[in-house]
């Protein structure tokens, strides 16, 4: 968590946790208070940064006070025929259009976690132990915010009713006529024509990693030399590209895995066919993120950190942690879900 401090600052941090592990509790509560002060930066970047919702959700700070809304965009590819120019006549004047907008409302809510170590390890400058706890507290903001992330853009998807599928292909096997279909449905489905504002197109696609390697299987009868080379290259957890699209590795999702089995259980279950195509055993999840105008996560009160000042009893030291945000979609068609 410190690796780029100067020697300096980083001589003070080992100074303090050894006094954060002090048997005088005064010193040692003193200490840890500076500490908590001194980890909250690089705690909260590691948790704003996430695991798999970067770059996906726009986060945005709002005063605790503040009402968060959102204002839906009155001119959308889905009512783009609603607006439209006129001729001006020589006598009388230009037609006039009423035009209004709506707002969204997205509640937040309260996330916390706390990670304790012993005394000694503070006072022997364990670094290596209280760095690593300080991960696993890091860890778990970032799993919840990721899964809250994700179950909102799944349940987005399914209530857009539009679930794509490749009929030729075998069960379970990730094809490039799905990603060409999976472009066309989020072109054709985005409402408007070709010069339409905010028009929509595929950019991500998220996949199981089982589907990547389905990628690395197609021969040279599917694709050319140079992509076939560029997908055996690709890394696992950064993917490749095909047709402009990005192909992103899921580790959740996949047959049987969390994300597959949260939106079957959760949020299509009584659908027909667990919300995906007869027949198929796997969903994948397309995203539009060439506008920043549907992902948003609001910060209603950033990560704060704190000594937890009544271990010492027990001869421990640990902080404690909470922040409130929330996600929201504002605009399901970018995102169009496909399964195999």
């Amino acid at each position: 968590m410190f690796e780029d401090m100067p020697k300096t600052e980083r001589d003070q941090m080992h100074a303090l946790l050894r006094q954060s592990g002090s048997a005088d509790k005064n010193e040692a509560i003193t200490a840890q208070k500076a500490l908590a002060y001194a980890i909250t930066t690089p705690l909260r970047q590691g948790v704003l940064i996430g695991d798999n919702i970067a770059g996906i959700f726009a986060s945005s700070v709002f005063d605790p006070n503040a009402r968060i809304e959102y204002p839906i965009d009155f001119y959308r590819p889905d009512n783009a025929y609603e607006f439209t120019a006129y001729v001006i006549p020589n006598q009388g004047k230009i037609p006039q259009r009423q035009v209004e907008g709506d707002y969204l409302t997205v509640p937040t809510y309260d996330i916390g976690a706390g990670i304790d170590w012993l005394l000694r390890y503070a006072r022997d400058a364990r670094w290596d132990i209280v760095g690593r706890a300080l991960q696993v507290l890091e860890a778990g903001f970032v799993k919840k915010l990721n899964d809250d992330g994700w179950h909102t853009i799944l349940a987005a998807g399914f209530d857009r009713n539009i679930v794509v599928h490749d009929a030729n292909a075998v069960v379970g096997q990730f094809t490039k006529r799905l990603i060409s279909l999976m472009k066309l449905v989020m072109r054709r489905n985005s409402g408007g024509n070709a010069t339409s504002l905010n028009l929509g197109k595929l950019t991500h696609l998220f996949v199981s990693p089982e589907s990547l390697e389905d990628m690395r299987n197609w021969g040279l009868d599917q694709i050319d030399p140079i992509t076939q080379r560029e997908i055996y290259l690709a890394d696992e957890t950064m993917g490749a590209e095909v047709f402009g699209v990005k192909i992103v590795p899921l580790h959740e999702l996949g047959e049987g895995q969390e994300y597959q089995t949260y939106y079957q259980n959760t949020i299509a279950t009584g659908a027909s066919f667990n919300g995906m195509a007869s027949g198929s055993v796997e969903l994948v999840v397309g995203l539009d993120l060439s506008h920043e105008d549907s992902f948003v996560m609001p910060i209603r009160e950033e990560l704060q950190v704190f000594e937890d000042e009544t271990l010492h009893r027990e001869r421990r030291a640990g902080f404690y942690s909470w922040m409130s945000a929330g996600f929201a979609v504002l605009n399901n068609q970018r995102i169009v879900l496909g399964s195999l």
